[in-house]
């Protein structure tokens, strides 16, 4: 997206406009912005963000577990072949995971490897507001978590994942 978008211009769009303008910022998840749709006019980002919050909240367990299984290796296969959303490889950047040693990427791998073995998706944090330490400390942390307890967190992750890049392509 090359200039932000307005509150304004997103609650004059129809349907269609509003999720293909907004569809990127749940992870090849568009229908989370159509469903936030319904709550238009929105007074502002803070609105438009509470109301996609609430359409992922309203959601069923398996749209829930899709969306959180939609969400790519944090330093995996694809982020090496450069083959994520533009977001995802921005945001991964931002971490410096795409910069990281061989030893680095294969402790991340192993990780990976571990979370997903337990967990049957893969670990999501929001690597804008961590760096390579915070996300491995939280990656070993969290695998002790129970599976409900880690989809939750997910979830959580997602949400803040959301809202920044929300926040990034819409303007008062």
């Amino acid at each position: 997206m090359n200039q932000p978008l307005t509150i304004a211009a997103l609650n004059a769009m129809d349907e269609d406009a509003f999720t293909a303008s907004l569809g990127f910022v749940f992870e090849l998840s568009p229908w989370v912005v159509r469903r936030a749709f319904a709550a238009r006019p929105f007074a502002d980002r803070e609105a438009l963000c509470a109301a996609m919050i609430a359409a992922l909240n309203a959601a069923t367990p398996d749209e829930k577990l899709a969306l959180v299984r939609a969400h790519p290796e944090l330093a995996g296969k694809a982020a090496i072949a450069k083959a994520l959303t533009a977001e995802s490889l921005s945001e991964q950047a931002s971490a410096g995971l795409d910069q990281l040693t061989p030893d680095e990427y294969a402790h991340f791998h192993a990780l990976n490897d571990a979370y997903g073995a337990r967990f049957g998706f893969p670990f999501i944090i929001c690597v804008r507001l961590n760096d390579k330490a915070s996300i491995l400390a939280a990656m070993q942390r969290r695998a002790a978590l129970t599976p409900q307890a880690e989809i939750a967190e997910a979830l959580t992750q997602i949400g803040l994942i959301s809202r920044l890049r929300l926040f990034d392509a819409v303007t008062e």
